[in-house]
């Protein structure tokens, strides 16, 4: 400890070389130590460790130096992108909560969750799902491909979104997509509000959806009247009319594969060039069938 807490002192002392080779023995033993806290039988890589400790604890806070000490090795935090990429485990690094907490209502449900994203540092991670994603190794390859083209990021963001219809995509990919670059939620945020694609997360009327999560739901555009409805509105709305078409009564629960109704939107009651506005008394829910009907 005396090394540790004098270093500066102790780099003038000629025997300071065998002071540290000496403890190189001890360093290893603590590093095994760590890596022995979880059994063999149940995880028998560093990988594997990383992940079973994850699972222990989903939803909460983790500190990079706790996945250090139960991998036993140096390089846990590639384990994690390995595990994050190839295997498809829903790891949020410090970082992409930081992103993502630029919208006001996603900072609000990670607070729910008990984590601050104003807090949260960078090196620390949450495991927010304990279901394994089985598509993901798929998806990061077309994530990969996209992530190269000299193109926007917003650009970025809707083609892979437009790959994946109606398919879980995780604020992680969509940070990795955009190069981790900070403005990436925004954008999002902007082709729902501003340009009509309609991206539901779970605070904007999809509450069946984990926190962090953005689907897709059809590969359209809404109607240009229909595009700039504020999302308070929208989930009021879709609140009102318990998230089901006031004409034919469809909901999501009711989905099916051969079934060509798959969402919600909205419709001015009072036509918006007529110059109805977007208020919740002005607005009433249809599904995507029943909605393109009152507008043939």
């Amino acid at each position: 400890m005396e090394l540790l807490t004098n270093f500066a002192e102790e780099l003038k002392k000629d025997d300071l070389r065998q002071k540290v080779v000496t403890l190189v023995p001890a360093f290893h033993a603590l590093r095994d130590l760590g890596s022995s806290l979880i059994p063999k039988s149940e995880a028998s890589s560093a990988r594997d460790r990383i992940i079973a400790y994850l699972k222990q604890y989903p939803g909460i806070i983790i500190d990079g130096d706790e996945l250090m000490v139960v991998s036993g090795i140096n390089e846990w935090a590639r384990r994690v992108r390995e595990l994050r990429v190839q295997f498809g485990w829903w790891i949020y690094s410090g970082v992409t909560f930081k992103q993502m907490a630029q919208n006001p209502d996603d900072a609000e449900a990670f607070k729910a969750m008990g984590i601050d994203p104003s807090l949260i540092k960078t090196d620390q991670y949450v495991l927010m799902s304990t279901t394994q994603d089985l598509e993901a190794a798929y998806r990061w390859n077309v994530l990969n491909e996209i992530r190269k083209k000299k193109i926007a990021v917003k650009e970025k963001i809707i083609e892979y979104l437009r790959k994946n219809v109606g398919k879980q995509v995780t604020g992680e990919e969509l940070s990795y997509l955009a190069g981790n670059t900070k403005e990436w939620a925004r954008r999002v945020r902007e082709l729902r509000t501003e340009e009509g694609w309609p991206i539901v997360t779970k605070n904007t009327g999809r509450d069946d959806l984990p926190v962090g999560v953005y689907v897709l739901e059809k590969d359209r555009q809404a109607y240009v009247h229909d595009r700039k409805i504020p999302d308070p509105v929208r989930v009021a709305v879709l609140t009102r009319d318990h998230f089901r078409c006031t004409k034919c009564g469809w909901s999501r629960d009711d989905a099916s594969p051969d079934d060509p109704r798959n969402m919600l939107e909205l419709h001015h009651i009072h036509q918006h060039k007529d110059g109805g506005d977007n208020t919740e008394d002005n607005l009433t829910t249809l599904c995507n069938v029943c909605h393109d009907d009152e507008h043939r």
